[in-house]
């Protein structure tokens, strides 16, 4: 038995060693290398300080800024507790908070009842965390957006345009507006 032992003990502190720190050291090494940014997390700094993740949604509240779709991560964007709802779409408590979601979106953005409602504004993704609103949500929050920041609609609708991620290889999925990336943008606007 010793004979077995012994082998089989330095093969696993040898495969420990080469899988759990060699492995993951070179791995990070050459991510540092070719892609630095998106090694560190994609984060987004303003005036050298970290104000977010171009990949983790954030939640924005305030009138003057476009609002991301609902998160039901945690107690909302949490990163530490990415999950969806898990709410099917027969279930009565989320038909109950879609139905305030698409009463309060159109509030907030003067929608006329009955209007049409993009379902990323009033649905969470399975992540609770995207940071992507769709161009047609964009648009319509782009009304409120100018109003509350005094600037013209047009001026708003140009910054959404010049924030809208195209199409992933130009073929997969649909164009999206990363709501971070464009409400700093408008605090940059004059």
């Amino acid at each position: 038995m010793r004979r077995q032992l012994l082998p089989a003990l330095l093969a696993f502190v040898a495969l420990t060693v080469l899988c759990g720190i060699v492995y993951p050291l070179v791995v990070t090494g050459i991510s540092q290398v070719a892609f630095p940014s998106r090694a560190d997390g994609s984060l987004v700094k303003r005036d050298g300080v970290v104000v977010g993740s171009r990949l983790i949604g954030q939640s924005f509240t305030s009138p003057r800024y476009f609002h991301p779709r609902p998160s039901a991560a945690g107690d909302g964007y949490d990163a530490t507790s990415s999950s969806a709802s898990n709410l099917g779409p027969s279930n009565a408590v989320l038909l109950k908070d879609v139905r305030e979601r698409i009463a309060a979106y159109r509030t907030a953005n003067g929608l006329a009842p009955g209007s049409s409602v993009p379902v990323e504004a009033v649905t969470s993704s399975g992540s609770g965390l995207d940071p992507h609103i769709s161009e047609a949500d964009a648009r319509i929050q782009a009304a409120r957006v100018a109003r509350a920041r005094s600037l013209p609609v047009a001026k708003v609708l140009e910054l959404v345009d010049e924030n809208t991620d195209g199409r992933s290889l130009g073929v997969f999925g649909e164009p999206g507006v990363n709501v971070l990336e464009l409400n700093l943008a408008l605090d940059g606007a004059r």
